[in-house]
């Protein structure tokens, strides 16, 4: 993806990196799974993926790391996810346009419809980690062939 991607757009790519987890990530991936109610999914990606940033697909694609969404969770609380408003998200990570991906407890993945998480309008777009996972390879691969992304 990046070998022509400077004589494509005219300027370096950015890090597009699946950076494996260190030491570190993965405390803080037995952490988030002490103090919150994380899908077991989420904390085993956390075990091994220290963190996803495709800063050249599309808009951009990222996946926080688990430290990074303790700090959110710590700065911001929770997020209210879901139609019934009643279940509770953790942010996990973000597209180039401003938009926020929100994992619920029971492990389904939603998007902000906004770039505000004050009172967010979410849309359901995986029913676990592995779909959204699988979601972003589509991205990722579409991206590679044509340029485009699919609307994640």
């Amino acid at each position: 993806m990046t070998g022509e991607f400077e004589d494509r757009h005219g300027f370096p790519p950015g890090t597009n990196e699946v950076r494996p987890a260190d030491h570190d990530d993965q405390a803080a991936a037995c952490r988030l799974a002490q103090v919150t109610s994380a899908p077991a999914d989420l904390v085993t990606f956390y075990d091994s993926i220290g963190g996803v940033t495709w800063a050249d697909v599309g808009n951009g694609y990222f996946l926080e790391s688990a430290s990074n969404v303790l700090q959110r969770l710590q700065e911001d609380g929770i997020v209210d996810a879901g139609t019934d408003r009643k279940v509770h998200g953790l942010v996990i990570g973000s597209n180039g346009g401003g938009l926020a991906y929100v994992a619920g407890p029971d492990g389904a993945v939603y998007r902000t419809r906004t770039a505000s998480l004050d009172d967010p309008e979410l849309d359901k777009v995986a029913d676990d980690l592995r779909q959204f996972l699988e979601l972003l390879e589509h991205s990722l691969t579409r991206f590679i062939a044509d340029g485009e992304t699919r609307n994640l």
